[in-house]
């Protein structure tokens, strides 16, 4: 297997880098993997082998703010974005008959925010995925006291919307717009969730609430005892029937 550095520029002059793995034998499609917060492309490579071995090539790239990749995280806002330059460069440069996608947590939210501006993908799947910033960050504050979102959405609540509030003030960034369940509205691009029902980080209810907002192209898969981004350790043999499935499934 062939593994590349290679590099893109985004909108606003950050350098965006990413690993390319082309397999010896390839079947002409592309998967992009995307990783979850405080992780890089390493968290991926094993996903990255595996879908090598079954003969797709795979870009993994650093999501900015993370890894090598320079720029600021902003949890969808401008990810979005730089996944449709790595569509560009992939149909630039490789040429491939279809390109997938496959996200997790964070990476997960970040692709389906792409949807509306990136129309060329074939098919996507999404894992561990949040509905909208606001209601991770809710999650988040429950979760150190073991009590739901509820606790972050009453009591922290404040505490949540000055830290918005800061960040759109600091860097211009409107955090409300981070909003995955709203990206998927109108789409036609094939999605499947995978959500663990054991998932205490981003609680199932985000991806069924992403799911109700387009029923008709979202499918959502809920693995029961999987924990965040856990599904492929839980049912290692149905997770990778089902992606494979799901991407042969969908091709151009």
């Amino acid at each position: 297997m062939d593994i590349n550095d290679v590099e893109i520029v985004a909108a606003n002059g950050v350098t965006l880098r990413a690993w390319f793995l082309r397999p010896p034998t390839v079947n002409g499609n592309i998967v992009i993997l995307l990783h979850g917060v405080r992780d890089n492309r390493l968290g991926m490579y094993s996903y990255g082998t595996w879908l090598s071995q079954n003969h797709y090539s795979v870009l993994l790239p650093d999501a900015r703010g993370h890894g090598l990749s320079g720029g600021l995280a902003t949890y969808g806002l401008l990810e979005s974005d730089d996944i449709h330059r790595w569509v560009n460069w992939l149909e630039e440069t490789q040429h491939p008959s279809c390109v997938y996608g496959l996200g997790e947590s964070m990476g997960a939210a970040q692709l389906l925010q792409a949807l509306p501006k990136e129309p060329r993908f074939c098919a996507v799947v999404a894992e561990s995925p949040f509905a909208t910033f606001r209601e991770v960050a809710y999650a988040r504050f429950g979760r150190e006291f073991h009590t739901g979102p509820w606790l972050g959405s009453t009591f922290f609540r404040p505490t949540v919307e000055v830290g918005i509030l800061y960040v759109r003030l600091r860097y211009g960034l409107n955090m409300q717009r981070s909003s995955p369940a709203e990206a998927v509205i109108g789409t036609k691009i094939p999605v499947l969730l995978i959500h663990g029902v054991g998932d205490r980080n981003i609680p199932v209810f985000h991806s069924e609430e992403i799911q109700r907002k387009n029923p008709s192209d979202v499918t959502l898969w809920e693995v029961p005892g999987a924990i965040h981004t856990g599904a492929r350790r839980t049912a290692p043999e149905e997770f990778e029937r089902k992606v494979l499935s799901w991407f042969s499934s969908h091709a151009s």
